[in-house]
């Protein structure tokens, strides 16, 4: 029975490792690269067209209709546009990886109150899901841990890496505050959301301001803890929220509806956080009010329903638009657990179509998100001196016929553009001799 067992482990390891794609991570950049004669998507609103982006060591050295080309490796982007690498603000990327098996399940910690989680170490950067993000335009992710009420702190991580050391971009940008629904619903039908939500006697609004108040006595108690110069006890949770209190990083509040926003500012201004509204489905409704407290926004799943049902039915494809009118500094993300991130530049395409400039869209997605991750020094636009973190699309990166991406580069590596789903094609197209 146990040679049986042996045989069958051995079996089940042997396909495992014939099923792996052999994508490897790019040799670090040895050569100065020019790509030219391509219409160049700054970033920032700015457009060059029949321009030339130059980069060397990592770093993009020249931008511009006229930057020189001399000693390097030019790739002639003719028709072309070259876009700065997407960002996605908010994934659990390399956390989970298929959303029905447990055992690939690495997202969250048991209890409530986790800040000294780290989503960094968990982070897998042998996910089969990376490569398929990278074959849009993305190439960089905030990876948020999930779980309790404070789940831990978020990193940004590179999407072209051996390992989670090489993958760290920037390391804890933020702690995740997910703030206790304050809706209550009551039985019957999820308003927006689908299912139905079992009837309870608990009332969830005020279960959620006890749960809102066990956090502020928790951070109250951080703060004296960090107050004093020495501790004969070291605590590993108080200790994870200092970079807070120091304004090293941001506290992330997943929140939707407006008292639940009202409660967070109210909260952030308490302690003097420098806060990011995650989700924020109503923020149109307080847009003024975000923009005078400088509050970033990070907007979720775009292509869903509205949350009330007497909200218009396009109010989500609206709200960028009406936020970046009120001057709010806001991003869009994608949490859609059937495409995986993937359609993240889609969700920006839509957006464009509903109020925002095409340009507004893409810096929705590049800059903006840079800026609300603390990153916008090293990337977020294609300009002198940041990461060479670039991709280049046949056509317009933001509509799903035209994007095809033909290159892209990390930090001025070049990526392999592939995946297991464009292998799995390209295997059953072969055996029916499809071209």
């Amino acid at each position: 029975m146990k040679k049986i067992i042996l045989y069958i482990a051995c079996f089940f390891a042997i396909a495992n490792v014939s099923a792996q794609e052999t994508i490897l991570p790019g040799d670090a950049q040895k050569e100065t690269i020019a790509l030219t004669n391509a219409t160049i998507h700054v970033g920032n609103g700015q457009v060059i067209s029949n321009g030339t982006v130059v980069f060397k060591n990592g770093k993009i050295s020249e931008v511009g209709a006229t930057a020189s080309t001399a000693g390097a490796k030019v790739i002639d982007c003719k028709g072309k546009h070259i876009y700065p690498g997407l960002i996605l603000t908010a994934s659990q990327l390399g956390l989970i990886e298929v959303n029905s098996v447990r055992a690939t399940i690495d997202g969250s910690e048991i209890g409530d109150m986790n800040p000294s989680v780290r989503s960094i170490v968990a982070y897998n950067t042998d996910s089969k899901v990376i490569n398929t993000l990278r074959t849009n335009g993305i190439l960089l992710a905030n990876v948020i841990p999930d779980g309790g009420i404070i789940s831990g702190s978020s990193s940004v991580v590179q999407l072209d890496a051996w390992n989670w050391e090489d993958a760290a971009y920037k390391m804890d940008v933020g702690i995740h505050f997910r703030m206790p629904s304050l809706l209550n619903r009551g039985g019957g039908r999820r308003g927006g959301f689908g299912g139905f939500a079992p009837v309870s006697n608990v009332d969830p609004v005020k279960r959620g301001l006890e749960q809102i108040e066990s956090v502020k006595t928790f951070f109250k108690e951080a703060k004296a803890y960090l107050a004093e110069s020495r501790h004969e006890n070291i605590n590993p949770k108080y200790e994870a929220v200092r970079n807070l209190f120091d304004k090293k990083a941001k506290l992330f509040i997943h929140c939707n509806i407006v008292k639940e926003m009202l409660l967070a500012i109210d909260f952030a201004k308490e302690f003097g956080f420098e806060m990011v509204l995650v989700g924020a489905v109503d923020s149109w409704q307080i847009a003024d009010l975000l923009k005078q407290n400088n509050i970033a926004v990070i907007l979720h799943q775009l292509h869903n329903l509205p949350t009330m049902v007497d909200d218009d039915i396009d109010q989500p494809y609206k709200t960028p638009a009406m936020l970046q009118k009120a001057g709010v500094l806001f991003t869009i993300n994608d949490d859609d657990g059937n495409s995986r991130y993937r359609n993240l530049p889609f969700n920006a395409g839509t957006a464009s179509a509903y109020g925002l400039t095409k340009e507004e869209a893409l810096s929705a997605i590049t800059l903006n998100a840079a800026t609300i991750l603390g990153i916008a020094d090293k990337t977020g636009s294609i300009e002198t001196g940041k990461d060479a973190n670039i991709v280049v699309s046949e056509g317009d990166i933001l509509d799903m016929r035209t994007n095809i991406i033909t290159n892209a580069f990390i930090q001025g590596r070049q990526i392999e553009l592939n995946n297991k789903q464009m292998q799995l094609a390209d295997k059953y197209k072969k055996k029916y001799g499809i071209k």
